[in-house]
């Protein structure tokens, strides 16, 4: 696995915990390396500003997430796909030279080991509405 997947699986993982623990995301940082030693400092980095953006942005990345989630209310979502869809956006939103395409295959390759089967559609339709909304905003600038 490539760093930079490691680095997305990661900050999907400490976004997971922060759900459902309901701590502040400092502390998830804090308690999440701790039981991490192995983890290079590159890795960590990445997985650290997914997670930073996910949790500071997080209005207008569930904001993203909603308006494009037919039916479905964020709070209401898989725990995992909800955490799944936070940090793809984050990454989309604060790594705008990443391609949308990317940053979807990837968390689609993370999905297969994380979410349920029939999870992998629904994702990659949200990722894909969001992923081209954000390309249209940034050609209109």
């Amino acid at each position: 696995m490539g760093t930079r997947r490691k680095s997305r699986e990661l900050a999907m993982q400490m976004l997971f915990q922060g759900d459902l623990g309901k701590q502040k995301p400092e502390e998830v940082e804090r308690l999440f390396w701790e039981a991490r030693e192995d983890v290079d400092d590159e890795t960590r980095g990445f997985a650290d500003d997914i997670h930073r953006l996910a949790t500071q942005r997080e209005d207008e990345v569930d904001k993203l997430i909603q308006k494009h989630a037919q039916n479905w209310r964020v709070e209401r979502m898989p725990v995992v796909d909800r955490n799944l869809l936070r940090a793809a956006v984050a990454e989309m939103l604060g790594y705008p030279r990443t391609p949308a395409a990317v940053v979807i295959n990837e968390t689609l390759e993370i999905a297969r080991r994380y979410a349920a089967p029939e999870s992998i559609h629904f994702l990659n339709g949200v990722l894909d509405a969001v992923g081209r909304e954000l390309l249209e905003s940034r050609l209109k600038l």
